[in-house]
Order: structure tokens, then C-alpha cells, then sequence
């Protein structure tokens, strides 16, 4: 670390405050001068908060550079200016928040003619945005009190980085109390209608965009707010001004009553729309709408349908005669008029009437025929899938809705109707199934003459699973089966032919391929599988289904047709190949299971027969030596142990084998091998291995005697893990045993240990240190 050593080295910046003459351009021009003061260099915010220096950044954000400059610095002074007052230095908020001489200067740009220059806007933006976060009640005060803010706000609002900042007054501010001193005040000073006076075709694009985007995004926070801020009972002044029915009669007769604009019409539309965004009685973070209770974010506002509904008219006539568009070529043919951005737009328009299912609204669709106007459209414009989708959803919601309660009397109750009247005319006036069929009979002969399949297949294939959907399981079923049932018998005919054969074969082939699409859409959560292939809006509420889709998983054959009786065959021919079963016990091959018995071989033997092994096997030894951990402890051989011990303890006395001498077991106390002749070895190894072949481990126990001490050897052999334990225990003798052992001394004559001569019985016998086996004279 270089702090560690001290290696760290000093900003160039402090070398530079020191000097008496130094100017803001040259600590601008350091590189580092951002991040310096933003880790709060103290002598270069003393610099900075000095006044001529702080009058000096607001110039630099607030005036034109001189148009002689360079392009490339041209603003690099402004920008820097601007990210050093929006530093989020407390000391530079407090000046530039508390000094009015700086704050008049700062407002001094909204005087400027338009249009503003795009890139100092954004500069003067954000740092009256960073000011009205961190200092609101100052802020708002010095705004309040300049009469011409709104005049000016408007005046620019065709510059995006003003209508942010318009919108950041209403989201910034707290506490709660100060917000609403400000809707207050801005609904006072009209800016409602001031936005909606901005969208008419008098004005350019880019303020109908403008004014269009800032009246929706007040919508939007303002139905927001509600929500979020608990235990607040005063209503949003803006959202209601918004949602009155002159408003909305300002905006249409902006579009309607003066030359037609695409860009005023298509603003307007937009604004509507918000109007007409309605949530679900159920979602994230907020309580259910209890039954029967409306409220204004979960019901179109009535004020708004009524109006709109004598505008109807005017709207069904642009889907007639839109705006004049030029002709539009594209790679499949000529577009003589396209559909363009208006006529798009009022069906958006229709949907969204649609969805709030109301009475008059339907009735008047139904007397303009406008549902007959947009499937006009949607046969006609085989490729506009964005008309094609807007067309489906209105479909959709008409087949699904329950039917439109019928308009309060003033002394009657609401009644529900029956029938839906949008259902039938979509039957019966628009031919709804004929011209389904026949567009699909139609694309099938063009395909087959060797042409492309039209663009709204898929979508007229969605179309027609929802009819059939809905006339089993919806709302409105009956009355769609009676309407099919009045169908002319050719029609009749042609359609449950097309739903039996064609739409049938269509679902099957898309049904695997939408289904694998929706696995890899989904998230591998944990109720995955229960999920699989469902959507859930099939389990809501069919008022909210806007598109129901069918089911295409239970179509789908999971089941693979294979010859289990083979194949298990097979496997278990495979199993007595490879594996030996337990319970075979005729087999003469050797049970790998089966419990082998370790042999002890002599040194001499195990030198010689290791000498004499091929090179295979010592091939698979050296393999096995480095397969075998180094750090391991090596295990020797029970033999080896055995050497070791006697060699260690040559100069012992030991006592005679039980074998040979019966008598001394009685104070030997132990059981040991006798070490006479191989072959007696070799029958006392065998007889133990018999005896013990059914046991897991062997034990070889011998007693050492050493002057006093007598010394018990234990060595135990496991045949299972060929693993052997040493085990020894020392203990005195007693005066008896002391005895017996000098007498044993005075033998005469000793026999060679493993020798060919015969074991002699004899009272007392030694081993001496030569390895040799003696007994007293009387025994020779």
C-alpha cells in the first residue's frame, strides 16, 4: 500500500492555492480538480466559495460562450462549472442557496429568448435541481415571489431539460406539507391549462411533445403519490384540474376545431390514454378495492367518457381521412395511404374506450360501425403487426367483458344487460367469423400458388382460439353459441370445418414450440413445475383477461413409445457379464468377497521371491509404491515386526513355546507360537489358520523376560484392512519366576533353532542370544 510507506503525493491543486494571484481558469484547468472537491479539499472549497468565484461559475452555466472559441472547449469551462456546483458540497449549497444576488443571477437564463441553448439548460437544470433537493423551503420562496416563473417555464417548455425540471418540482420537494404548497400555488397560476393551451397545431412538434409528456407524467405521480403518502386526506390539485371535464373538452376541441396536426392530434391522444390507465383491484404493495367501492385510480374518471363521447365522431372520421401522408414504398409493395402514427393511435384510442365498458361508449362505437372501420384496417394492412396487436386486444376484451351495465336514471338502479351488444354486432353487422375464415382460406391459396404467408396469421390464429375459448368457458359463452348456432348452414359449416381441421392442425404445431419458448422464458424458481406452461391470467378475474390463451400443454405427447421388455432384458444381461451375483455358489472363480487368510513368510523366502518376480509384476508394484502417499506410514509385514522385535531383544532370555513346555503355562500366563522347526511352524500357522479362519483378526502374544522385568509382546493382525498392531506391556517377576529362570540358565547342550532334529519336552528351555534352542541335561 503506498499510505503504508508514505509514498502518497500531494495535489498539485495545494501547491497551486498557494499562490496570492492564481485565477479560477488555472484551477479549472487542473485535472483533478472534480475529484479534489468532491473529497472536500478544504482549501480548494475556500477558494471556490470566495464571491467573485462563485459569480463566476454561475456565469459560466448561465451565458453563451463567445462564438470565436474552439468547438472542442468550447464548454469545457460550463460543464466544469456545473459538476463543481452540483458537487453536493454542503458549503457550495449553502452559499448558492443563500446568496440572492447568485440566485437572480441563476434565474436570469429563463429570460433568455427561445429557443435556449440545449446544452446550458441541462447545466442550469441541475443545479436549481440539486438546490430545490437540498434547500427547498429557500428555494420555493425565491421562486414564489417571481411573478413571471410559470410564464417563463412555459414559455420554454418546448427545451426538455425545463420540463424536467417542471416535473422535478413536483417530485423533490418534502416534507409533505411543502409539496403541497406547491401544487397549490402551480394550480393557481393555472399550469394545467397553460400545458393544454401548448397543444394545438399553432405550436411545433417539439412542444406538443413536451407539454403532451409533462400533463401525462403529472397524471402518473400525482395517481402515485396517493398511494405512497399514507394519511394524506387533501386531494392533488393538478390531477383534478386534469381530470375536470372542461379540460378534457379544451384538448379535443385543440385538435378538432382548428387545422388537423399529427403531432397535436397525436398528443392529445397520449394524454387521454393516461387518463384512461386504470390499475388492477389487486397489485404489488397495496390493499384490494373492496367490492363495489370505486376509486379514482381504479376507474376511469365519468367526467372524462362523457367528454369524450361526442368526439367520437370526430375521431371515427380520421380513421376515414387521416392527416395527408405521403406514399410510402416498402420491400413487399406501395402503401397508398399507410396507416400512419394518427389513425394507430385512435385505435389505441377504441381499446382503451373499450376496457372501461361503458354503456354510451358502446353505443355509440356500435351507430358509427367504427369496430367494422378498424377490421377494414386490419385486413387491409396485412403486414402492420402494431395495428394488428391493438386490433387482437379489442377482440379479445369484447369477447371476454361481461356485458356493459346499462346508464343510471335518475330514479332507476343500474341494470346488467344480458346480452352484450358488442358481441352481437361484431357477429352479425361485421361478419366477424365469415371474414375470418375467408382470410384464412385465402392466405392458404396464396402459400399454395407459391407466395408468403400473411403478416397477421399468427395474430388471426389467436383470435380464433379466443372465440372458441369464450364461447366454452367465458362470461358470454351462451350468447356466442347462439350467435355461431344463427349462422347460415354454409357458414356454419365452414367454420367448425376450419375450427375441427385447419386451426386444430395450427394449434398442434405451435403448441410444442410456444411451449418450449415459454420454458426457456420462465425463471427456474421452485414452484417451476406447477407453473410450467401456464399464464397467469387464466386464473384471474375474466373482467382483467385481456387476452385469454388456450391451452397448449395438455395437446403436448410427453411419452416416449420404446420396448421396456427389451430393454430391461438387455441391462440384465449386461449385470451377469460384468458382475458376479452373491448367491452363486457353484462357480469355481474366486469370490472377490470372500475372506483371505494372510501367510507370514520368512525374510529369506520374501527377499528371494521378490528377486525373482517378472517384470510385469514389479511393474505393478513400482505403480502401486507411487499411487501410495508419501507421507504415509508404510505397514510391514507381520513377519518383519517380528524379526525387529527379536533382533531388538537378542540379548533377552526367552521362555519356552507352550508347545514344548506344557508346565510353564501355568505361570507364563500366556499363549505363545512355538519357534522349533519349519515344519512345526509351518502345522502350529495351520492349525491356527483353521481355527481362526472365521475370524477377522489374529493375535501372536510372547513374554520377554529381562532381569526383573518380564515383558509381554503382542502383535494382532487384521485380515481385513491388512493392518497389524505392536502392542507391549512390562511388569517385575515374582521370586518363583526369578528362580526357575536361573535354573533354566544352567542347561548344557542347546539345539540350533530350526533344525531338522525332533522337539525334545523339557522341564525349562531358553532361547540365547544366538538363536539357538538349549535344554537341561537330563532332557538330552
Amino acid at each position: 500500500m503506498f499510505w503504508k510507506f508514505d509514498l502518497h503525493t500531494t495535489s498539485h491543486i495545494d501547491t497551486l492555492l498557494e499562490k496570492e494571484d492564481v485565477t479560477l481558469i488555472e484551477v479549472m484547468d487542473e485535472d483533478d480538480v472534480l475529484q479534489e472537491c468532491k473529497a472536500h479539499n478544504h482549501k480548494l472549497v475556500d477558494f471556490l466559495l470566495r464571491p467573485q468565484c462563485m459569480e463566476d461559475l454561475v456565469t459560466f452555466i448561465t451565458q453563451e460562450p463567445d462564438a470565436d472559441v474552439e468547438e472542442k472547449v468550447k464548454y469545457k469551462y460550463p460543464n466544469i462549472s456545473c459538476e463543481l456546483l452540483t458537487s453536493d458540497v454542503s458549503q457550495i449549497n449553502d452559499r448558492l442557496g443563500e446568496d440572492e444576488k447568485l440566485l437572480m443571477k441563476l434565474y436570469g437564463f429563463l429570460k433568455n429568448e427561445p429557443p435556449l441553448n440545449p446544452l446550458l439548460a441541462s447545466f442550469f437544470s441541475k443545479v436549481l435541481s440539486i438546490l430545490i433537493g437540498r434547500k427547498p423551503e429557500q428555494i420555493v420562496n425565491f421562486l414564489r415571489k417571481r411573478e413571471d416563473f410559470v410564464d417563463l417555464m412555459i414559455k420554454h417548455i418546448g427545451t426538455s431539460a425545463i420540463m424536467d425540471l417542471l416535473l422535478r418540482m413536483l417530485t423533490c420537494i418534502e416534507p409533505q406539507q411543502l409539496r403541497q404548497d406547491v401544487l397549490n400555488w402551480l394550480n393557481e397560476e393555472k399550469v394545467i391549462q397553460r400545458l393544454v393551451d401548448t397543444v394545438q397545431p399553432a405550436q411545433d412538434e417539439d412542444r406538443h411533445s413536451n407539454a403532451s409528456q409533462s400533463l401525462c407524467e403529472i397524471i402518473r405521480l400525482s395517481r402515485d403519490q396517493m398511494f405512497q403518502v399514507q394519511g394524506c386526506s387533501d386531494p392533488d390539485p393538478l390531477l383534478a384540474t386534469l381530470e375536470k371535464q372542461e379540460t378534457v373538452e379544451q384538448l379535443l376541441a385543440n385538435i378538432f376545431e382548428k387545422d388537423k396536426n399529427e403531432s397535436a392530434i397525436v398528443s392529445v391522444i397520449q394524454i387521454l390514454l393516461t387518463l384512461f390507465e386504470t390499475r388492477r383491484p389487486a397489485f404489488e404493495g397495496h390493499m384490494e378495492c373492496p367490492p363495489g367501492m370505486s376509486h379514482p385510480s381504479f376507474s376511469v374518471n365519468h367526467s372524462i367518457l362523457e367528454a369524450v363521447r361526442p368526439r367520437l365522431k370526430d375521431f371515427h372520421q380520421l380513421l376515414l381521412e387521416p392527416p395527408k401522408k405521403n406514399v410510402m414504398k416498402t420491400t413487399w409493395g406501395v402503401l397508398d395511404p399507410p396507416v400512419g402514427n394518427t389513425r394507430l393511435n385512435v385505435v389505441r384510442l377504441v381499446a382503451s374506450l373499450l376496457q372501461c365498458n361503458n354503456h354510451s361508449i358502446n353505443t355509440e362505437l356500435i351507430n358509427l360501425n367504427t369496430l367494422g372501420v378498424i377490421l377494414d384496417m386490419y385486413f387491409k394492412y396485412i403486414w402492420n403487426n402494431f395495428l394488428h396487436i391493438q386490433v387482437e386486444i379489442c377482440t379479445a376484451m369484447i369477447l371476454a367483458m361481461p356485458p356493459a351495465p346499462t346508464d343510471m336514471q335518475p330514479d332507476t338502479e343500474q341494470e346488467q344487460a344480458k346480452d352484450s351488444i358488442l358481441i352481437r354486432h361484431l357477429f352479425e353487422k361485421s361478419q366477424f367469423i365469415q371474414r375470418i375464415v375467408d382470410a384464412w382460406s385465402s392466405n392458404e391459396k396464396e402459400q399454395a400458388e407459391g407466395g408468403r404467408r400473411r403478416g397477421y396469421m399468427g395474430h388471426l390464429t389467436r383470435i380464433a382460439n379466443s372465440i372458441v375459448h369464450n364461447s366454452d368457458k367465458g362470461p358470454n359463452g351462451p350468447q356466442i353459441q347462439q350467435l355461431l348456432s344463427e349462422l347460415p348452414s354454409e357458414d356454419r359449416e365452414r367454420w367448425e370445418t376450419f375450427v375441427s381441421g385447419q386451426l386444430a392442425d395450427t394449434n398442434k404445431r405451435n403448441a410444442v414450440d410456444l411451449a418450449f419458448s415459454d420454458y426457456q422464458m420462465q425463471q427456474m424458481t421452485s414452484n417451476f413445475i406447477e407453473q410450467f406452461g401456464f399464464n397467469d391470467e387464466e386464473f384471474a378475474d375474466q373482467d382483467d383477461v385481456v387476452d385469454i390463451p388456450f391451452d397448449r400443454i395438455s395437446d403436448i405427447n410427453f411419452s416416449l413409445n420404446t420396448n421396456e421388455s427389451a430393454n430391461i432384458a438387455l441391462f440384465e444381461a449386461r449385470c451377469k457379464e460384468k458382475i458376479q451375483q452373491f448367491e452363486d455358489a457353484g462357480s469355481d472363480e474366486e469370490d472377490i468377497w470372500d475372506e483371505k487368510d494372510v501367510t507370514f513368510a520368512p525374510e529369506a523366502q520374501r527377499r528371494q521371491s521378490s528377486g525373482s518376480t517378472d517384470s510385469e509384476e514389479s511393474t505393478d508394484s513400482e505403480e502401486e509404491d507411487g499411487k501410495r502417499d508419501p507421507f504415509e506410514p508404510s505397514n510391514p509385514s507381520a513377519d518383519d515386526r517380528m524379526e525387529e522385535i527379536i533382533q531388538m531383544n537378542s540379548w533377552l532370555c526367552i521362555t519356552s513355546f507352550s508347545s514344548l513346555l506344557p508346565e510353564c503355562d501355568c505361570w507364563l500366563g500366556a499363549t505363545v507360537a512355538p519357534p522349533s522347526s519349519p515344519k512345526a511352524e509351518d502345522s502350529a500357522l495351520s492349525n491356527a489358520e483353521e481355527e481362526t479362519s472365521s475370524c477377522e483378526q489374529r493375535s501372536i502374544t510372547e513374554t520377554l523376560i529381562n532381569g526383573s522385568m518380564k515383558e509381554t509382546v503382542s502383535l494382532t493382525v487384521d485380515a481385513k484392512t491388512e493392518t497389524a498392531v505392536f502392542k507391549s506391556d512390562e511388569e517385575k517377576l515374582s521370586s518363583s519366576e526369578k528362580y526357575l529362570v536361573v535354573e533354566c540358565e544352567d542347561a548344557s547342550s542347546c539345539l540350533k533353532s530350526g533344525s531338522d532334529a525332533p522337539a525334545h519336552t523339557c522341564p525349562s528351555c531358553t532361547c540365547c542370544s544366538e538363536g539357538f534352542r538349549t535344554s537341561s541335561a537330563s532332557c538330552l
